[in-house]
């Protein structure tokens, strides 16, 4: 074990995305992606990491292995999960208990039936021969060195239908040695002000250590859990991004937000809260989901901005509509460009671009004005900040940055006799007074213009060869029909560095995509420095 920064054990930070957050329709991390995730979420430094059941299948006994191998957490103390041991058994023979102690796990969480029908009906045992498991399963684990928390399942549906089995339950673990008992909302279905009255009451009763353990089916995961905390709960469990069965699970960044920056808890080691949104997006790639952007915190449009009215106040003060400094959580302020945009707004975005519109209220005036004549006709800049800068220094530098001159461009789509397709495109273009023409195939004929367009360029401009067109949308607009609709293209293009986007609308979608291509490759040349003049 290194050197740590683990905070004391006052509150817990508990995360069991690669348990409970596996669950979730769609994921299905191999063993390598699990390591992956624990070492984001120790690097974040959450204080426990569930890391699945060892025993239970061979993917999470072989994480267990290569975890004390391969990975040296700092803030993190690794975490066993599995169940009580079965009815009529002993703990000390059981061996889904022995294969717990065997993950070498410090930490073990043992699942517990906590409502009565369960027991019955699921279990098939009795009401207090499930309370000597308990007792049964804590005892043997605390007498092996392991540090337990038990996981009361269903406890709030247990709680509604017998009160005093649920809390037997609870004093059952913790009178056996369990260091938190967690009151688990499994269906979830609960209301925060429930979940509060249910939790003081609890913890009035039993004087046992508390956790919550709260799913989403309500939308209210992160609410109760904060709910539970301001009854007294001093452990929450949480998953990456709310990733869970169903809806998911209470969402571990605005969870842990919330506690540091409205409670005033640390709840993580100093400093690394503002490695949220790098932490969420990282472990979003790790199972191949795309990050929500209109996640809390840090979503891409957490702190987007797009109502002029909005943008004024912001001028003045930030704080005006932004409850934190998106800083604090690693995110940014965003100023979007649309037909709501007033002067404010593209002040604000000229700022953010690094482009001095030096106080010309004419010039800003013109440009406000562009943007509303042309998001009227369909172009949208609040998703294509590329084009909307190519805009802006339009405006400012009295006319469009050129590095190439277009003569003419046509794309040809061949369909054969045997069923096969042949997509073909030209290239006429005028750069640096030198006449180019490039012709090129592809899988389409918007990719066979983009080969033939990188082609031409890439002859004068050799800077365009890390370029990749990584995203494509059409949007067929509302207000026309048929094949003669408006259509809006949208086109993200990546440098290895970063990516940017670009906009183009017409009524045939290839010139729609022909202009967004142009602004791309003209952005990718500013990006990479090249002086237009040169």
């Amino acid at each position: 074990m290194s050197e740590t920064s683990r905070l004391d054990d006052s509150f817990h930070v508990f995360d069991t995305t690669l348990r409970d957050g596996a669950q979730r329709e769609g994921i299905n991390l191999t063993v390598a992606d699990k390591l992956a995730i624990a070492r984001h979420l120790d690097d974040f430094g959450v204080g426990f990491i569930e890391g699945g059941w060892p025993g239970a299948n061979p993917r999470d006994t072989e994480f267990f292995a290569r975890a004390r191998d391969e990975i040296d957490f700092r803030n993190a103390r690794l975490v066993a999960f599995g169940a009580t041991r079965r009815a009529g058994a002993k703990a000390a023979e059981d061996p889904q208990v022995k294969a717990l102690l065997d993950s070498g796990a410090e930490v073990i969480t043992l699942v517990a039936k906590s409502h009565d029908r369960h027991v019955e009906l699921a279990l098939r045992t009795t009401l207090e021969e499930n309370l000597e498991m308990v007792r049964d399963t804590v005892s043997h684990l605390r007498s092996k060195g392991r540090r337990v928390f038990v996981d009361c399942e269903h406890f709030f549906d247990g709680y509604r239908a017998d009160p005093e089995y649920a809390k037997a339950v609870v004093r059952a673990a913790s009178e056996a040695g369990a260091d938190v008992v967690v009151l688990c909302d499994t269906n979830g279905g609960m209301l925060p002000a429930q979940v509060h009255a249910v939790v003081a009451t609890v913890l009035a009763d039993t004087g046992a250590r508390l956790g919550i353990h709260a799913q989403d089916d309500t939308g209210c995961a992160v609410a109760n859990t904060l709910a539970a905390v301001d009854a007294g709960a001093t452990h929450v469990q949480c998953t990456a991004n709310g990733y869970g069965e169903r809806v998911g699970n209470a969402n571990l960044f605005p969870v842990v937000a919330a506690l540091e920056l409205k409670y005033g808890k640390q709840v993580l080691p100093e400093g690394r809260l503002r490695e949220t949104t790098r932490i969420s997006h990282a472990i979003a790639e790790v199972v191949n989901l795309t990050p929500s952007t209109h996640q809390p915190y840090v979503g891409l449009s957490a702190f987007a901005h797009k109502a002029g009215l909005h943008a004024s106040a912001i001028k003045v003060d930030p704080d005006l509509y932004q409850h934190i400094d998106p800083e604090q959580v690693g995110n940014t302020m965003r100023m979007l460009v649309s037909d709501m945009a007033g002067r404010a707004s593209i002040e604000l975005k000229g700022r953010e671009l690094g482009i001095d519109l030096g106080g010309d209220r004419e010039l800003v005036g013109r440009v406000v004005e562009r943007v509303k004549e042309r998001e009227l006709k369909g172009y949208t800049y609040e998703a294509a900040d590329a084009s909307f800068e190519l805009l802006l220094r339009a405006e400012v530098e009295g006319g469009p940055l050129k590095y190439f001159d277009v003569e003419s461009w046509r794309a040809i789509v061949e369909d054969r006799p045997d069923g096969t397709h042949a997509n073909e495109a030209t290239v006429k273009l005028w750069a640096k007074k030198e006449r180019i023409v490039a012709t090129a195939e592809g899988n389409g004929p918007v990719n066979a213009l983009d080969r033939a367009l990188r082609v031409a360029l890439e002859k004068i401009y050799p800077q365009l060869g890390s370029l990749e067109l990584v995203d494509y949308k059409v949007r067929i607009l509302e207000g026309r029909h048929g094949t003669s609709s408006t259509t809006r293209v949208l086109i993200s293009t990546s440098d290895g560095k970063g990516e940017w986007s670009t906009v183009g609308v017409a009524e045939n979608v290839i010139a729609a995509s022909w202009q967004a291509l142009e602004d791309a490759y003209t952005y990718g040349l500013l990006r990479a420095g090249v002086d237009p003049a040169a």
